[in-house]
């Protein structure tokens, strides 16, 4: 890490991670690979300053915490229009297709995949026309196959499936570089990002390093489709733990709705909740504790996490029942 991000060996390793992500992801030829950083909360901004001119609209599909903090950063570049939003469910199922109010003028669809703190996750991709789609998959990108070209630009923090926090990965359709956007600085312009293959200034070394190792992982494991796999049998495990405990463990979300990714479950007592959380964390198992918004419980399956993590959880969540029943 100390060698130069501009020299021949860091250059190599940059080119290798980006070619196997374009491998793993089937990344059509038309789309721009960056290596970014500022988190995927820095390009909530970013995006409508470089997708969108004075004026324009864009449509934003609210599932949860981070599509309502998207949509809250988008305001000061573009017009935003909640197109659909399942907040008066309290979140717990996405809205149906059918009743979003779509603009085909719309400057780009918006929408996240995959809402970590309340454990809803759409399983199929929306078709929004020709209007381009964007997508925050900080939480759900690499978890399986996809098809890139169904989108205009996907976006995501590293540090749930890709490697350590302060790298964003974004996948941009190139016609999409030629938007004008707003007046800004040339280090928010993705344009002059792809121009200078993500090292316009000095990138985050260490993460990309540390991506393209994971992305080497994930080839050794079979691909995206073996992920998948494992992904969902993790899921159905826990799941199917908590739908089977007769009451003592409970998911709110809709069953069509439920993440493959963060599963949060409640207790039948809440008084449980601080013996729960200190005799797992004794058994070595940790970061179970629901966000703050909503208490709970919530175990994050991301592709790190083996099966036997899911087993032992499952095991430890079966004898407390048991015991405190």
């Amino acid at each position: 890490m100390e060698l130069s991000h501009r020299g021949k060996l860091f250059m190599g390793l940059a080119q290798q991670a980006e070619a196997d992500l374009r491998e793993l992801l089937a990344i059509p030829g038309n789309y721009a690979v960056l290596f970014l950083q500022g988190g995927a909360t820095q390009h909530f901004a970013q995006i409508p300053m470089n997708l969108a001119g004075e004026g324009d609209s864009a449509d934003y599909v609210v599932t949860g915490h981070w599509g309502e903090k998207a949509a809250s950063e988008a305001r000061p570049y573009v017009k935003v229009n909640i197109a659909a939003s399942s907040k008066d469910e309290h979140y717990l199922r996405l809205p149906p297709r059918e009743t979003w109010q779509l603009d085909p003028r719309a400057a780009y669809v918006h929408y996240t995949p995959n809402e970590t703190i309340h454990g809803v996750e759409f399983h199929d991709i929306p078709d929004v026309g020709d209007v381009p789609l964007v997508a925050d998959m900080s939480s759900d990108i690499l978890s399986g196959p996809l098809d890139v070209s169904k989108f205009g630009l996907i976006y995501a923090g590293a540090q749930k499936n890709i490697g350590p926090s302060g790298l964003v990965v974004l996948i941009v359709r190139r016609d999409l570089l030629e938007r004008a956007g707003r007046p800004m600085a040339r280090i928010f312009r993705y344009a002059e990002h792809a121009a200078n293959d993500s090292m316009l200034n000095t990138p985050n070394t260490w993460g990309w390093y540390l991506a393209g190792l994971t992305f080497q992982w994930l080839k050794e494991q079979g691909g995206l489709a073996a992920m998948q796999a494992r992904n969902q049998a993790k899921a159905r495990l826990l799941y199917g733990a908590i739908d089977g405990s007769g009451g003592f463990y409970r998911n709110p979300v809709a069953v069509a709705s439920r993440s493959r990714m963060n599963v949060p479950f409640t207790l039948h007592d809440s008084a449980l909740d601080a013996d729960f959380l200190k005799e797992s964390e004794a058994a070595g198992l940790l970061a179970l504790k629901g966000h703050k918004a909503l208490g709970g419980m919530r175990a994050s399956l991301y592709n790190a996490v083996p099966l036997e993590a899911v087993q032992a959880l499952v095991a430890f969540m079966a004898d407390f029942a048991k015991r405190h029943g």
